[in-house]
């Protein structure tokens, strides 16, 4: 028995990449701004458990833009939803310059005591971006298969 074969032009689907993305990027973007708000009313910031929950939602949105993307391009879903996560990551980190570039406080971009772009972050965040978003992905095609086979 020969091995299936792929198109592999046929697998990726940019429409939907792009779409789960922009999705991400919906989910990403108030998340961001409650924190940047939250950061000026609170003098504590830094030490509380907002940090640190608004980091987890901001991953979290991750795994809607993979299952999106996953949803509009059933032949890959895991690489489809990966590049959303990613997708979705890459085009926050402007919008996040811009929000650093537009507030006066003495925080460095990259360097100083506390930047806002460590690069450890910013490698994890480009891991957990697409594993998330391919574990979306995942999920999205295990419903297929489950709805398909007459479970649900």
């Amino acid at each position: 028995m020969s091995p299936p074969v792929v198109d592999a032009p046929a697998t990726l689907r940019w429409p939907a990449v792009i779409r789960g993305a922009l999705l991400g990027l919906a989910l990403v973007i108030p998340i961001t701004i409650v924190g940047a708000v939250l950061d000026r009313a609170m003098d504590d910031f830094e030490d509380s458990g907002w940090r640190v929950l608004l980091a987890l939602l901001v991953a979290a949105a991750f795994v809607p833009a993979g299952a999106y993307a996953a949803r509009l391009a059933r032949a890959a879903p895991l690489t489809n939803g990966a590049l959303a996560g990613l997708g979705a990551f890459l085009v926050w980190l402007p919008l996040r310059l811009l929000i650093w570039f537009t507030r006066n406080d003495d925080q460095g971009l990259v360097s100083g005591h506390d930047p806002v772009f460590r690069p450890g972050q910013l490698f994890g965040f480009l891991v957990i971006s697409t594993a998330l978003g391919m574990l979306g992905g995942f999920l999205a095609s295990r419903r297929w298969a489950h709805d398909d086979s007459g479970g649900g």
